[in-house]
């Protein structure tokens, strides 16, 4: 009995000295903004827009370009994340780049010949990433006529066409449209300072005719709609330049980025000067004001985000803190969802296209973010915000209602949920886009990790159990989609542990207990996988090869998520959810190594987040439900 209260005591402490520093982070809006932080893409991006403007900011300059030596292999070769095999070719190319503009590294260098050396032996600037040879190009250092012909007039195709530009999801759009701009204009600037060469990083130069042969399908599609009108052809190439000029304009943010991303806010400046705007004009102004707004300083160094995570921090702080044990009555509590109401849509997004007469209500992940919500950061601020709603109803009532109708009207037709909008998951980027690494990004299909996590929502916080038919609807697409190894895959997080821990959490939530073969299956599978040092581990190179790979260590997240899923299924604590809360315990104050791993997904082989909000997040959460259960 002694052990067992000390442990408890153990677990009080941590919580208490969770919500402690969290509440001592807190900003003075009620925010919480941590560090959304990535490889070297925007950081070396953000260079080349300083030489493209001629802005003087050689101190943030230096700053990126500490940052991306410090991430950087001795031997000139850049990753997405430590363990990434051998390196990553546009991570490389990227931070070479950069750190030739920004002056650090000369051409000369002997790890800017590490880099070529490296790329040559990965198969030359044609094996890098689609988005690191457009922005190469942009810059001059490479050929429009090396890339697939996309022609423009795809934006002229209407929403009921077999093949049109709104079947790719908000995000992709919003890449895809200034990139039509500049590809169809053939528009490329060079920028301030020696212009790097970069024709000895390719092995073979394809020919146009090898290009054009990749894109004739979707030309073919494409004349169905202009087949009757050639002689009216250059006058709707002109149209559909104009409609993705207005594309665009329409989704600027109020801090001036499109989007409130990096990378399509870098693209707009370049789709916008192919369409004639000067650098000084005022929309490419304050979209660099905007870009500079995502810099965060980190120590000597600087970081400058692809977005903020702002929102969703916030959110899942404030849900977070409330489990820990801080009232809502709390001040934090309060600044918390007074910022959290003040971010709810209230404007019409891309999203409505395809589900009409529902009112705005959701929340979207960054800060600056009025009409691109999202399903996770929905329910993570309707979660958050409950308590404040119950202690004054008269007052948000209307938000938690509009929040709510707006979540449940969001399922798609296969009873699943996805990220951004519904029902938009065609077949045709896949089949006929020759984009190989972009295909996880073209549509917006069902996913476990958000249909698991909407409904824990829907059992723990409506209290909707099995029999509700939308309940049913969403259980059989994750039985639909549960590995034969018993794991889910998640598409927002690595990978395996977090799809099955958002899958379980969430069928237990509605009734669904160990006596279900897909739960005693999914939690066969993480016991299965757990480490001897009691945590979990996973690398971001099963999100690549999609099957499990250990990571060989244990992380705050994973480790928190998997015990989570444990806690939510057994009614009494096993031998492996206590290794695990005695990791959990161990690993509370550590600093570096895997604490610092990317358990964040974004793009396939191409981009990965570390969250510097987990460590605190994940684990006071896992804590506090074991707490509350066992405690």
């Amino acid at each position: 009995m002694e052990g067992k209260a000390a442990h408890i005591d153990g677990i009080r402490r941590e919580i208490d000295r969770l919500c402690r520093e969290l509440i001592r982070r807190q900003g003075s809006d009620g925010r919480w903004s941590f560090c959304f932080e990535s490889g070297p893409m925007t950081d070396a991006y953000m260079i080349l827009l300083y030489r493209l403007f001629g802005w003087k900011r050689e101190e943030r300059v230096a700053q990126l370009a500490r940052r991306l030596q410090r991430i950087g292999e001795k031997d000139g070769v850049w990753k997405l994340y430590p363990d990434e095999p051998e390196g990553n070719i546009s991570a490389t190319v990227e931070a070479a780049v950069g750190l030739m503009y920004a002056g650090v590294f000369q051409p000369d260098d002997p790890r800017v010949r590490q880099a070529r050396e490296f790329v040559l032996s990965q198969g030359g600037l044609e094996k890098s990433g689609s988005l690191t040879k457009v922005m190469l190009t942009l810059i001059g250092l490479y050929d429009w006529s090396r890339h697939p012909r996309v022609p423009a007039e795809l934006l002229l195709l209407p929403r009921w066409f077999p093949i049109n530009f709104f079947d790719f999801v908000g995000f992709t759009r919003v890449h895809v449209a200034p990139i039509l701009l500049a590809s169809n204009r053939r528009f490329s600037c060079r920028l301030s300072g020696p212009k790097p060469d970069l024709d000895t990083w390719s092995l073979n130069k394809p020919t146009p005719a090898d290009i054009s042969s990749q894109t004739v399908r979707l030309h073919e599609e494409v004349e169905v709609l202009l087949r009757a009108r050639k002689e009216r052809r250059g006058w709707l190439h002109q149209v559909a330049m104009s409609k993705g000029e207005r594309f665009i304009l329409e989704r600027i943010e109020p801090d001036g980025t499109l989007y409130s991303y990096f990378s399509s806010t870098f693209l707009m400046i370049f789709g916008l000067m192919a369409m004639g705007y000067p650098k000084n004009h005022p929309v490419l102004q304050r979209a660099m004001n905007g870009l500079e707004q995502l810099a965060f300083s980190v120590g000597e160094e600087v970081h400058v985000q692809e977005t903020s995570s702002t929102v969703w921090d916030t959110a899942l702080i404030t849900f977070a803190l409330q489990r820990g044990g801080v009232p809502p009555g709390h001040p934090a509590i309060r600044r918390a969802a007074g910022y959290l109401f003040s971010r709810q849509h209230i404007r019409y997004g891309d999203w409505a296209l395809r589900n009409p007469g529902v009112f705005p209500g959701g929340w979207g992940f960054f800060d600056i973010n009025t009409i691109n919500p999202d399903l996770d950061d929905t329910s993570a601020a309707l979660r958050a915000v409950a308590p404040t709603v119950l202690l004054n109803p008269a007052a948000y009532a209307g938000n938690w209602n509009r929040g709510v109708n707006w979540l449940l009207s969001m399922q798609n037709r296969d009873g699943g949920w996805s990220a951004f909008e519904k029902n938009t998951d065609k077949s045709w980027p896949r089949r006929l886009l020759p984009f190989e690494d972009a295909h996880t990004v073209w549509t917006d299909p069902s996913i476990n990790d958000l249909t698991g996590r909407t409904l824990e929502f829907l059992g723990n916080h409506l209290g909707w159990r099995a029999v509700h038919p939308a309940v049913q609807r969403a259980v059989r697409f994750l039985r639909a989609h549960q590995e034969k190894d018993g794991s889910w895959f998640g598409r927002w997080g690595v990978a395996y542990i977090y799809g099955t821990w958002a899958a379980l959490t969430g069928m237990a939530s509605v009734g669904y207990g160990l006596q279900d073969p897909a739960v005693s299956k999914g939690v066969r599978w993480l016991e299965s996988i757990q480490n001897k040092d009691g945590g979990w581990g996973e690398s971001c190179r099963s999100d690549v090869v999609r099957r499990y790979v250990p990571l060989g260590g244990s992380t705050p997240s994973q480790t928190a998520w998997a015990l989570d899923a444990l806690i939510a299924v057994y009614d009494r604590p096993t031998p492996a959810i206590e290794a695990g809360i005695g990791c959990l315990l161990d690993m509370g104050q550590k600093e570096g190594g895997w604490m610092t791993y990317p358990t964040g997904a974004g793009l396939s082989g191409g981009f990965y987040i570390h969250y510097h909000s987990y460590r605190y997040i994940w684990p006071l959460l896992a804590l506090a439900h074991y707490r509350d259960k066992y405690g």
